[in-house]
Formats: C-alpha cells, structure tokens, sequence
C-alpha cells in the first residue's frame, strides 16, 4: 500500500493549547459534561457526610440496618435506566441525553432537600440515580468525540479522575454546614441543595456545547459536523481545512467498515465479531478489576481496615481518610496527564505490578499486627494503604472510562459503555456485601485472596491490553480488527487532506526573511513536499517541522509516514 503523502500529524496545532481560539473554546465548553463526573462523585459521597451530621440523624430517627443499607444502595437501585440509556446516546444525541439525565438529577434533588421522612429520602436517592445513569453514559462520550485529537486521552482520562473532587467537596460541605447551621435541619439541607448546581450549569448551558461530530455523521448531518470541526478544530472557520478534511474522512470511512461489518447495532452486535468479542473481554475484565483490585477495602470499609491494625481514635480515622482523598485525586490527575506520555499499556503494567507489591506488603504488616501484636507494623499499614492508591489511581481511575470509549467503534460505544458500567455495579455490589463479612469471618487472611487475584490481574494485562497512544479514535477502534483497517483509515483521511493541499494554488517557499511564490501542479506539490525534508515552510499558513521534539504524540515514522 502506498502511504499517503501527509497524516494527520501535519495539521495538529503545536504549541500551548490556549494559544488557539478554537481549542481554548471547545475546552471551556468540554467542562460542563467533565463536570458530571464530579456530580457523581459528590452524589455518592454525600450520604456518607450527611450520616455524620447528629440533626440529619435526628430528624430522620436514626436510621440503621436494612433501612441504612437500602438508603446506601438507592442510588444504585436508580440505575435501572442504565439499558436505555446507549438508545437514547445513539437516537437523540450525546446533548439531549446529558441534558435528560440532569432534568432527573435535578428533581431528585428538590425531593431530597424537601424529604420529611427517610422514604421520601431514599425515592429522591433513586431518582438522581436514574438520571446520573443517563448523564454518566451521555458525557464521556461527548468528551472522547468531540475533544481536540491530542487532547482526547488526557481529557477523558480526567473525566473519571473528577470523581474525587466531588468527593473531597461532599466532605467539605458536610463539614461547613456542621459548623455554621448545626442544631437546625438546615445543616443536612443545605448540603442537599448544593447538589443542584451542577445539574442546573448542564441544564441552561448544554446547548451551547457541540454534538459529537460523530453522531452528526452516523446520523447523515455532515455539514453540522464539518463545520463543528472547522471552528473548533481547525481554528478557522474553514471547512476545506486539511485537518477537517482528513478527520471527515476517517468519520465516513470507519462508519461505512462499522456498516459493513455489523449489519445491526443490536445488544447481540457486541459479540458478534471476533473484534467485538475481544473488544468486550477486556472492557469486562478492566471493569471487574477496577473494584476487584482491593481497593474496595478501603473505598467503602476503611473503618475496618484501621481498626484490624490498632486505629481506633475518631479523629486519626477521619484524618486519615480525608487525606486519602486529596491524595488519591492528585495521583488521578497524574496518570490522566501521562497517558499520551507513557502509553496506556505502560501506565496499566506499572499499576498492577505496583499493587502487587504493595497490597503484598500491606498483607504481611496487617498479619504481623494481629498475629504478633508488633505495633510497628499497624503504623507501616498506614502509607502502604496510600502507596497502593497511588499505583491503583495513575491508571484505573483515569483509564477504565477512556480506554473503554476509545476501543469501542462508534455503532456499539453507547452500548458497551453501558455494559462496562453495568459490570461496575454488580462488583460495587459484591464489594458491599462479601468484604465485610469475609473481613469479620478471617480477619487479615482474606487479604490473601486479593493477592491472588492480582496476580491473575497482571497476567491479563500484560496478555490482552493494546497500546493505544498516538492514534485517532477511528484508528484505535479499529486496531481490534485486523492490521488492514487502521491503515486503510490512515490512508483514507491522508489521500483526503493531500487533494485538499495539492489543490492550494499557491505554496510559500522559505522563512519571513525569503518568501517566494509560485503556481504549482499536484505533481510539482507533491516533489516540493517529499524534498522538503526538515526544513520549515507555510503551507495553508501552517509551521511543518519533523524534528521530534515537536511530535511528542503523533509521532511518524519517516520511512512510511504512517501514524503510530
């Protein structure tokens, strides 16, 4: 196969990304679907604040037992929309099914601000889990088809990561109520009531954030897609741009091998392929793994965790676990900013054999403890606890979200995403259910299990996990496919953009100091650019420069020119 004479590295904006109008506008808008993550994670922390407060106890008579678990359990119940949620994402759009889920969230929460009894309280926890299911399906999915292409990893790699900031601010809020309405309903009401501020920014602003282009083209609206993707990618308005031009291309191309290879975007389509079928092994395995890791531990039962190593003072306790929280969005963050840097194959390597170690360690401080009573292995625990977060966030926190959506092609990523989050709550369950009761039933010897298990992990990892870095998400969809159809891909939208710049009349020769001009035939274009060599010149009114300094992520190999 001849390669194409340009890809899509030669029209990427290089440079600080809030140099160029169009990306510092489309990622001003990209935040409000990032903010739903947040949402979520304030949602499902804030229950736990609000048990702290003695007037939300009170007023609600102290609930316990089953009528505590089901209040902690509503949120999930409320996902039952969760099958709906991939037809509304593929039939109305990525906008108006945010924008449903947020009308949802919304309701939920005058109910929960306006409860007068703890079954009120727990209907209004079910209906803002009804609409989060459709928020949480609708928003990355924006994200991942609408970001900037070398911006798409890290953007949604923080989608997830965001779920810790709306956790820190749970605990937060709790806290200031507490100490400025304490003694009165408002100090549980309060709360309540900040959590209709993200729902009500989706709802007024959500309009004017884009629709994927991706939907637009599935859909038969391509102008629409054309000309999001020239304002905001292209940075020019113009449609004829070449990055446009290649992005269109490889839109079209990749939806008609999707056609061609499922004739049906059914449930049974996500098996239904050899591709698809490899496709969802993994993305069922890295959501099982995600809440299967050992993390579950501490994430939902920490109180136990340090009481089987000797901490008992409240304050120690509650110190300890707000800490982890600011540390574990940190170290979020981190992974979401190395994953076009390291690769998402590294970064999950490293996680898992980082966890290994440490929950290995974490194993025999606990033992020590409770077996020998040695004090100083209850203290060791303690930063074995945040080593293993850290290892467990810089790849699974930001990654089962983006590696999902950007695997999956685009007639069945509504609906495996869905499946993957499915997954997610059936391991959440069995977190809740089995962890405490094996945790009382043989103390630190369970904690073998999860070392077992990550052994099994890192097997997995290491055998089925593709790199991904460096591709556009029509190329990394592919990859699952066969060898031929990333490169037809990469063929597609280079044949696309070269026509559209051999069709240029006038190329400009030199630097400011030497401009030349002349008129010139695609032959003649194409011999100036494979001449070129590293030397810079303006084509389009672009800086072209081979050094790889400046192809940090699409990077090209130069004797084929191919993206890597």
């Amino acid at each position: 196969m001849a390669y194409p004479e340009w890809t899509i590295v030669d029209f990427i904006h290089r440079g600080p990304w809030w140099q160029n109008r169009g990306i510092r506008l489309l990622n001003l808008w990209l935040c409000l679907p990032l903010l739903t993550s947040c949402i979520n994670g304030l949602d499902s922390s804030l229950v736990n604040g609000l048990q702290i407060l003695p007037d939300w106890q009170i007023y609600f008579h102290e609930p316990d037992g089953k009528t505590l678990g089901l209040l902690s359990a509503a949120q999930v119940i409320g996902s039952i929309g969760l099958p709906f949620t991939p037809i509304c994402s593929d039939n109305l759009g990525r906008r108006p099914t945010l924008f449903i889920g947020s009308l949802f969230m919304l309701a939920g929460v005058a109910v929960q601000s306006a409860s007068t009894s703890i079954g009120m309280f727990i209907g209004s926890r079910c209906i803002i889990g009804f609409g989060l299911s459709f928020a949480l399906n609708a928003a990355p999915l924006l994200i991942t088809e609408l970001a900037y292409p070398t911006q798409r990893g890290k953007l949604t790699s923080m989608y997830n990561s965001s779920w810790y900031f709306g956790s820190i601010v749970a605990a937060w809020i709790c806290y200031a109520a507490f100490r400025a309405a304490g003694g009165s309903i408002w100090s549980w009401r309060i709360p309540t009531l900040v959590q209709a501020i993200g729902p009500i920014l989706q709802i007024c602003l959500i309009w004017f954030v884009p629709e994927s282009p991706r939907f637009l083209v599935a859909r038969g609206r391509e102008s629409e897609a054309s000309r999001i993707l020239a304002r905001y990618h292209a940075n020019s308005g113009d449609e004829r741009d070449p990055l446009v031009v290649f992005e269109m291309a490889q839109i079209r191309y990749a939806l008609k091998l999707e056609k061609e290879v499922a004739k049906s975007s059914s449930w049974s389509s996500l098996y239904s392929t050899p591709g698809n079928r490899r496709r969802m092994t993994i993305i069922i395995a890295l959501a099982i793994f995600s809440q299967w890791s050992g993390n579950g531990l501490v994430s939902y039962y920490i109180n136990l965790v340090l009481e089987g190593v000797g901490i008992s003072d409240t304050g120690t306790k509650a110190a300890i676990n707000g800490g982890l929280q600011v540390w574990n969005l940190l170290a979020a963050m981190t992974g979401a900013l190395l994953v076009d840097r390291l690769g998402r194959r590294t970064l999950f390597i490293i996680s898992n054999v980082g966890m290994l170690i440490d929950f290995g360690a974490w194993t025999i401080t606990t033992a020590l403890y409770n077996t020998l009573g040695i004090a100083s292995a209850a203290k060791a625990t303690v930063p074995f606890v945040f080593i293993f977060y850290f290892f467990y966030d810089i790849a699974y926190t930001p990654m089962l979200i983006a590696y999902t959506l950007e695997i999956l092609p685009f007639n069945i990523r509504a609906k495996g995403f869905a499946v993957m989050n499915f997954v997610v709550s059936l391991t959440l369950a069995f977190n809740q259910f089995v962890n405490p009761w094996a945790l009382d039933a043989i103390g630190w010897k369970y904690y073998l299990v999860y070392c077992g298990w990550l052994i099994i992990e890192l097997v997995f990892i290491v055998t089925f996990i593709v790199e991904t870095r460096g591709r556009t998400l029509e190329e990394t969809a592919a990859l699952f496919d066969g060898e031929q159809q990333p490169q037809d891909l990469v063929q597609m939208g280079g044949e696309a953009a070269t026509t559209t710049m051999a069709a240029r009349t006038t190329v400009r020769l030199g630097d400011s100091e030497n401009e030349n001009e002349k008129n010139v035939t695609p032959r003649d274009f194409m011999e100036l650019r494979s001449h070129a060599g590293p030397s810079v010149y303006a084509a389009y009114g672009k800086t072209k420069d081979y050094t790889t300094e400046h192809r940090q992520l699409y990077r090209v190999n130069t004797s084929d020119s191919d993206v890597l």
